[in-house]
């Protein structure tokens, strides 16, 4: 794999000492906590994978891990689409109390993200691949350098085969198969934290399979006889797997891999062609289907041994979950809608200790084209340069994301939302386009994954206890939202 710099590279000499101040410091003298690598699929369905019984679909590399490993049944992104999703996983929060409403949405800056904890624990961190939750340029107020990562090689949104990317705010031009190209980034990362001895966080967030669909013709080949949006399809689920390959068999050349946690999931359910597995629903609804992705976690020296779990779980926990095997401490947690699932890897999890929110707010989304902005960055920072090349100022945004413009209501709290709590799920859906007016339905997801039997009024007592919970934990996320919990600027 091949980068190839957008701008010249006197151009990234003069900007380099200013914009990509890695903070990677020397290794403790302490014995190294584990390291950690997140991986994201885009718009991988829970019926995506071999494993989950999908005859087609070539993906080896996620079948063994699911054979040897920890596979979650029931894990669920935080929302039907991408953002809000991407911002669960780095803060431990539902996206709403952020204002991460919908995709092309970004965090506010106040958050406290996991790569900013970890770094306070001694962790290199590092970003490769989608962001999708701001401008990744150097002036962004929500780059994944802003937000606590050392080193990135990202995207403002998807991206496909030889995608133009952002070096720690730099726009570069790259060669080779999307996903190939990031999970090379994230090894060179990696390489250099294992020679500091020092332990990492890699986030290695894929742009497969989202739209448009472009896989190479080696990886169509095994699908010629499909139809040939199928094959595209299918072909970058496979190309995705063989990058999860060659992580794996690195990992395990670097001789690391039974110290390391290799966590994988994708960031909602599918849409056309994918496959949900017969679940209700799809990419964009809270049923099934929109929501449930696959997910599995290999740690050797913890996880000494294959299981599988149908616990409920989410984005949301792998945020606390990796605090506390790094032993790293915020010093100051806002309220988390996660809970550590490091007692589920040891085996002495058997039930969720806190139920699961959603809220699908009604807010569209917003465009994000990644080669449009990265050419359109690599432009002001010419400029920019050839203005003042001592300190080029790069405004990434009219808008600050971290200013809060509006009061929401307590009361209305419109859209669909639903209540995870044990095998019982309830749906809160608007009646038509009046936000004040719901229906409810209530499913036993254990018995009925597929939401078919409404047992709502069957059983009024546990309908209504799950409706006030909800409607508890629903006004929590909107005074989130209202911004209390970010420390106040003294007068």
């Amino acid at each position: 794999m091949h980068r190839q710099p957008l701008l010249s590279w006197p151009v990234i000499l003069i900007l380099s000492a200013l914009l990509l101040r890695t903070g990677e410091g020397p290794a403790a003298s302490l014995p190294a906590p584990p390291n950690i690598v997140l991986c994201m699929a885009d718009d991988q369905g829970w019926g995506d994978v071999a494993y989950n019984g999908n005859e087609v679909l070539k993906t080896p590399t996620l079948d063994e891990m699911a054979a040897t490993g920890l596979r979650l049944d029931r894990f669920y992104a935080a929302a039907p689409v991408c953002s809000p999703t991407r911002a669960s996983v780095l803060t431990g929060r539902h996206p709403n109390r952020m204002g991460c409403f919908s995709w092309g949405y970004t965090l506010r800056p106040q958050e406290l993200t996991m790569a900013e904890v970890l770094k306070t624990a001694g962790y290199a961190t590092g970003h490769f691949g989608k962001w999708h939750l701001g401008p990744v340029g150097p002036g962004s107020p929500v780059s994944p350098g802003a937000s606590g990562f050392n080193r990135w090689l990202s995207s403002p949104n998807f991206f496909e085969i030889s995608p133009k990317l952002a070096q720690n705010g730099i726009p570069v031009a790259t060669k080779g198969e999307g996903s190939e190209v990031i999970v090379e980034a994230a090894l060179g990362f990696i390489r250099q934290a294992v020679e500091r001895k020092q332990p990492f966080l890699a986030v290695i967030w894929f742009g497969s399979p989202h739209l448009p669909h472009e896989a190479t013709d080696e990886d169509r080949a095994p699908y010629r006889d499909l139809p040939e949006k199928l094959q595209h399809y299918y072909g970058e689920i496979t190309a995705m797997d063989r990058a999860m390959g060659r992580l794996r068999a690195q990992l395990r050349e670097l001789k690391i891999a039974d110290h390391t946690l290799l966590w994988y999931t994708s960031d909602n359910g599918a849409t056309t062609p994918g496959s949900t597995g017969g679940l209700r629903g799809k990419k964009g609804t809270l049923w099934e289907g929109g929501v449930r992705v696959p997910c599995v976690l290999e740690w050797p020296a913890r996880i000494r041994s294959a299981r599988t779990s149908a616990l409920p779980c989410g984005t949301v926990d792998i945020y606390p979950t990796v605090l506390e095997i790094a032993g790293a401490v915020a010093s100051r947690q806002p309220p988390l809608d996660g809970v550590s699932l490091v007692p589920l890897m040891d085996g002495r999890m058997a039930e969720r200790p806190k139920p699961m929110g959603f809220w699908d707010y009604p807010a569209p989304g917003r465009p994000v084209r990644s080669g449009e902005l990265l050419d359109q960055l690599a432009d002001r920072i010419r400029a920019a340069v050839a203005t003042a090349p001592g300190e080029p100022a790069l405004v990434e945004t009219d808008e600050d994301p971290g200013v809060i413009r509006q009061t929401y209501s307590l009361e209305e709290r419109p859209g669909h939302a639903a209540w995870i709590d044990g095998a019982y799920k309830l749906h809160r859906i608007p009646k038509g386009k009046d936000a004040k007016q719901f229906t409810y339905s209530l499913y036993d997801i254990e018995r009925d994954p597929h939401e078919e039997n409404d047992l709502a009024d069957k059983e009024p007592e546990r309908t209504a206890r799950m409706r006030g919970a909800l409607e508890a934990w629903q006004q929590s996320v909107v005074r989130s939202l209202n911004g209390e919990d970010y420390p106040r600027a003294e007068p």
